[in-house]
C-alpha cells in the first residue's frame, strides 16, 4: 500500500482529493498538512511515500518546501498539485525532481490516471534488482517500443492492463466490468476501450435491454 500525504492549505479541496485517493486501488491517506510546518511535522512522523503537494501555503511556497521534506523523508516522491500554471513554475518544479504535475482544477479520473502510472511505474522498479532493464526506464518516463500515440490522460501502463484483461476474458467485456477489474473508473476505461475499437483492435458488440444499448467490446477474430 503506497501511503500518502496531502498537503494542501484549502481544508476543503484537501478533503476531496483524500476521497480521490481513498477510491484509487493501493493507495491510503496517512496524513493532511495545511502548512508548511504542519507538514514537515507529518512527514518526519508518517515517513510517506508520495506527498500531494500544492505550491501555494501560507508560509512557504511548496517548491521550497519540496526539498524540505526530503530532508526528513528521503525516500519521499511527490506530485505537484496546484493552480500554478506559470511556465518557470513548473520547470522549477521538474527540476526538483517531482513524478507529476497536475493542474488544478481536475477531476478524479485525472490524478487516477496519475497515481495508477506512478504505482505500475515507480513503485514498480523492483528494489531486489541491482540493475534496471531499459523497458523499466521506459514505463517510468511513460514510453514504450511502440511509441503508441494515445489519448490525453491516458498511460501506456495502463493500456497494457486493459489489454491483459481483454485478452483472458471469457467473452466481451462492457466499460462497467473493466472498470472493476482494474479498480479504475468507467469513463477511463471506455476511454481506452474506444481507443482501442479506433485502433481497429477491438470490435464492439450492442447488448440490447431496458434503455439505451450496452456497447460491448472484444478483440478481433474472437
Amino acid at each position: 500500500m503506497i501511503k500518502v500525504l496531502i498537503v494542501d492549505d484549502d481544508f476543503m479541496v484537501a478533503k476531496v482529493h483524500a476521497g480521490f485517493i481513498r477510491r484509487t486501488p493501493g493507495f491510503e491517506v496517512v496524513g493532511v498538512a495545511h502548512t508548511g510546518a504542519q507538514a514537515l511535522t507529518e512527514a518526519r512522523r508518517l515517513q510517506p511515500d508520495l506527498v500531494l503537494l500544492d505550491i501555494h501555503l501560507p508560509d512557504i511556497n511548496g517548491l521550497d518546501l519540496m526539498h524540505q521534506l526530503r530532508d526528513v523523508a528521503p525516500d519521499l516522491d511527490v506530485l505537484v498539485i496546484s493552480a500554478a500554471r506559470e511556465v518557470e513554475t513548473v520547470r522549477k518544479a521538474l527540476r526538483g525532481g517531482i513524478v507529476h504535475y497536475l493542474i488544478k482544477p481536475f477531476s478524479q479520473s485525472d490524478l487516477q490516471e496519475r497515481l495508477e502510472h506512478y504505482l505500475s511505474a515507480y513503485q514498480g522498479l523492483d528494489a531486489s534488482k541491482h540493475e534496471a532493464e531499459q523497458s523499466d526506464v521506459n514505463r517510468v518516463f511513460g514510453l514504450s517500443g511502440s511509441e503508441r500515440t494515445l489519448p490525453k490522460g491516458c498511460s501506456v501502463e495502463t493500456l497494457e492492463l486493459v489489454e491483459s484483461a481483454l485478452k483472458s476474458a471469457s467473452g466481451d467485456l462492457s466499460a462497467a466490468e473493466l472498470a472493476e477489474q482494474l479498480g479504475t473508473s468507467r469513463v477511463s476505461a471506455r476511454r481506452y476501450l474506444e481507443y482501442l475499437h479506433d485502433e481497429g483492435a477491438l470490435d464492439v458488440r450492442l447488448k440490447y435491454g431496458v434503455g439505451r444499448p450496452e456497447r460491448r467490446y472484444v478483440l478481433k477474430g474472437r
